[in-house]
């Protein structure tokens, strides 16, 4: 008896929780029956907010959709811009969810790939014709940011046909094409969506931002190549103004030099001129007062002068004059 009791009590907890589904907080959820999706009255997929919902167990299964804001970044590309120039434009796009089931139905079965295979054909094409309106400082300067925000609202919005004087007929073609399926699978009596606009798919674009400009790979080596002749030539013209005020200095400091010691060199000339004369003036008034004592005073320096060793020979008559003042006194008295 308590056998099948617990038995039967398994069964019923296990078909519980098979009926038992939560919807995560930032989710949605949608619920198919036999592979279709269970819709309302007007024919639209019914969409579960977050909570603990109930399900008919092993017929009913439960798919999720991300509610939370997205971010999609888009590969660098290049760009034309209104002066035929190209640029290296690299962006990314914020977006979210903002009709379920619309999303469900545009995108095959809420596949993120495939809205953002539309979503990046759309805004790649705006940009495309955004920027081909406008000339490289417009896209640097102040109206970056207008840019951003025109694309986003056109993306929210659609182009209005002829009208509009931006066309992207490319990727208008598939999204009115996911739009006019949505449409023929629901009979909703809400007014008609812009089939040119990401609110076709369910979309919204939050935001729209450039993160970077660049120029192409060879542009920018041309520009880096003038850019560095420019200042090769700059660094020679300073160089040979540089050798050009360093001669004129050299010259100067040698001019200087030459000057300086041909200056100094007449005044050692005067000086020593001078000196020679107060010599010669010296010698001359002391032998005019002793004449013998000056020639004695000479004669003694000649002889310290000749006899520096004993090895010094002077091959000398006896009677030389030289030796005078070596000779007896009685000698040189007569």
């Amino acid at each position: 008896m308590r056998k099948p009791l617990i038995v039967v009590l398994i069964v019923v907890l296990v078909v519980l929780y098979a009926s038992l589904f939560v919807v995560q907080e930032g989710q949605r959820g949608i619920v198919m029956r036999f592979g279709k999706v269970l819709r309302d009255d007007e024919n639209k997929p019914l969409v579960y907010a977050p909570g603990l919902h109930f399900k008919i167990p092993f017929l009913e299964s439960v798919k999720s959709l991300d509610a939370r804001l997205q971010t999609m970044d888009n590969q660098a590309d290049r760009f034309v811009t209104k002066e035929k120039k190209d640029l290296i434009v690299d962006s990314y796009i914020k977006w979210r969810i903002s009709d379920f089931s619309r999303y469900y139905l545009a995108t095959g079965g809420g596949d993120v790939s495939q809205a953002e295979v539309l979503l990046k054909r759309k805004f790649s094409d705006r940009l495309r014709s955004e920027i081909g309106r406008l000339d490289v400082k417009d896209i640097v300067t102040d109206s970056r940011g207008r840019l951003t925000t025109d694309v986003r609202d056109a993306l929210n919005t659609g182009s209005a046909g002829q009208d509009d004087e931006i066309a992207t007929p490319a990727a208008d073609d598939a999204i009115a094409s996911a739009a006019a399926r949505v449409e023929r699978e629901t009979s909703s009596k809400e007014p008609a969506v812009n089939p040119n606009s990401m609110a076709a798919l369910g979309i919204q674009v939050v935001d729209v931002r450039i993160k970077q400009i660049n120029l192409p790979t060879e542009v920018s080596d041309a520009i880096y190549n003038r850019m560095r002749a420019e200042r090769e030539a700059v660094a020679r013209s300073q160089r040979s103004q540089g050798q050009e005020e360093a001669e004129k200095l050299r010259a100067a400091a040698d001019y200087e030099v030459t000057r300086t010691l041909a200056e100094a060199q007449r005044t050692a000339l005067m000086t020593r001129g001078d000196g020679d004369a107060e010599a010669a003036k010296l010698f001359a008034d002391a032998f005019s007062q002793d004449p013998d004592f000056y020639a004695f005073i000479r004669s003694l320096r000649a002889y310290d002068n000749s006899f520096n060793n004993n090895q010094d020979v002077m091959v000398l008559s006896p009677d030389s004059d030289f030796f005078r003042f070596m000779q007896s006194p009685s000698k040189t008295t007569r």
